[in-house]
């Protein structure tokens, strides 16, 4: 089982009607490590709002004749989404489309809502009506009211703030501003930067930025309402400081991609660190080191250089299977982690293995690894996994919803090196996830059980789906 987070979001303000279509789809593209059940984009032309979304990657949803039919314009906004709340339905896909009295907005969001059912109570009791089952249309909703009695949509995006707990990075766009916010603790990253011919960039990850040809100017500040218009961009900061930051740390451990910067601190040297104190913790007598590609792969390195132990390649990763790669079927007898992931024989065959991952949630994938490795003829396995044990439900933006499946909720470390056939494991302290980053700014609640907020009654993916189930059941008493 992987661990998946929710969605990425890219958003562009240019000074005149261009190819914004194109510029969000290599931006999405940059982002695909970060949702891969569905995808779309909405762009502005003049006040008229044309967009697509479906399910399915990036290269799937849009074709060269999907993207000729999107119009140009000034203002687009993007999203690829892997749903932690919500089904993986079209109605789900974003960004959501709002007409309201005052005009349009089309938003994109990262994260989760801690108190979305409370929220999505008290509106369907006003009246609301929902066609989505995810938080996002939670957000438009109170964003679309807000700005009935606003002056601006900066100020409605201000006042909706007030009211949510969690874990947001949105963009959005209305009829003519682009605006960005990240919640007061800032656990999910966004950024924004600029073209060279003067175009704004708005994206979940730096990385997104570099492909599309922009530069970094720097982080939304947690709690931070960027707006940006034809005459520039304006900072609002009324709710910058209401909370300490609490950046997940899971993002520098696993979920960004390794080029990018989050927060001013590089994705690959937090890794490269993590793996250097696994060293220090766990020293071993041994061969050679690898990674699990991709996300093991700098720690791989970063152990290697602290232990003088050799770095090699040991595992190679089929890169061509994606999202829509079917799975055997259980009378085949295949592994499909054999056929996405090949052991390098010559590289392991009787060497004593250093083996670094990223995390073990259930340990099936780890065991198949394992077993991949011991078949291409390695001596010993010393398995290291550059985070600490996951032993608690993330309410914020990533697919942990229950201690049920956490095997390390329910065995030792001991009875896990057994279990998944290695001989000695070894995870990253809890204690140590400051020094990857060089600070204490960080949510680290699926380890250490420490949450910022107040935990939801509810965290289960499909909360929204059961509680239409329920009632629906209840109507027919």
């Amino acid at each position: 089982m992987a661990i998946h987070e929710e969605c990425g979001v890219f958003g562009v303000m240019s000074t005149k009607n261009k190819n914004v279509a194109r510029i969000v789809y290599y931006g999405l593209y940059a982002l695909q490590h970060r949702g891969q059940e569905s995808c779309g984009i909405v762009v502005n032309d003049d006040g008229v709002f044309s967009s697509y979304k479906d399910l399915g990657l990036v290269s799937e949803v849009f074709s060269k004749d999907t993207l000729s039919h999107l119009p140009e314009g000034a203002l687009a906004v993007g999203h690829v989404r892997y749903g932690t709340t919500g089904g993986a339905t079209r109605n789900n896909c974003q960004p959501i489309e709002v007409n309201h009295q005052k005009g349009k907005m089309a938003l994109a969001h990262n994260g989760n809502l801690s108190n979305a059912l409370e929220l999505r109570d008290k509106l369907e009791l006003s009246g609301a009506i929902f066609h989505t089952t995810s938080d996002t249309e939670t957000i438009a909703y109170v964003i679309t009211r807000e700005r009935l009695t606003t002056s601006c949509i900066e100020d409605a995006v201000s006042n909706t703030m007030n009211l949510l707990e969690g874990a947001y990075s949105l963009v959005l766009i209305s009829s003519a501003k682009m605006i960005a916010a990240r919640d007061p603790y800032g656990f999910r990253p966004l950024c924004y930067g600029k073209m060279s011919d003067g175009t704004y960039v708005v994206a979940s990850e730096s990385c997104a930025l570099s492909a599309v040809g922009a530069e970094l100017i720097r982080e939304v500040l947690p709690g931070e309402i960027l707006v940006f218009t034809q005459n520039g961009v304006v900072s609002r900061k009324e709710h910058c400081g209401e909370k300490n930051q609490k950046t997940c740390i899971f993002e520098y451990i696993y979920f960004a991609r390794p080029d990018s910067v989050i927060d001013g601190v590089s994705v690959h040297k937090s890794r490269m660190k993590a793996g250097e104190r696994l060293a220090e913790s766990y020293p071993v007598e041994a061969d050679i080191v690898i990674g699990v590609p991709d996300s093991g792969m700098d720690a791989a390195l970063g152990y290697a250089a602290k232990s003088g132990i050799p770095y090699g390649i040991g595992l190679i990763k089929n890169k061509y299977i994606g999202r829509t790669f079917i799975s055997p079927e259980q009378n085949e007898r295949l592994d499909k982690v054999r056929i996405k992931l090949s052991p390098v024989k010559n590289v392991i065959d009787g060497k004593r293995v250093v083996l670094i991952d990223d995390s073990i949630v259930r340990g099936t994938t780890s065991k198949r690894i394992v077993r991949l490795l011991r078949d291409a003829g390695a001596k010993e396995i010393h398995m290291r996994i550059s985070a600490p044990p996951f032993l608690h439900p993330c309410y914020y933006g990533t697919d942990i919803d229950s201690e049920e499946n956490l095997i390390a909720c329910h065995h030792s470390m001991e009875e896990i090196a057994e279990m998944i056939g290695v001989d000695t494991l070894g995870y990253l302290g809890v204690e140590k996830l400051g020094k990857l980053i060089d600070s204490e700014a960080y949510c680290a609640a699926c380890f250490n059980g420490k949450y910022p907020t107040k935990t939801p009654a509810d965290l289960r993916k499909d909360r929204f789906e059961r509680r239409l189930s329920e009632r629906n059941y209840e109507g027919t008493e």
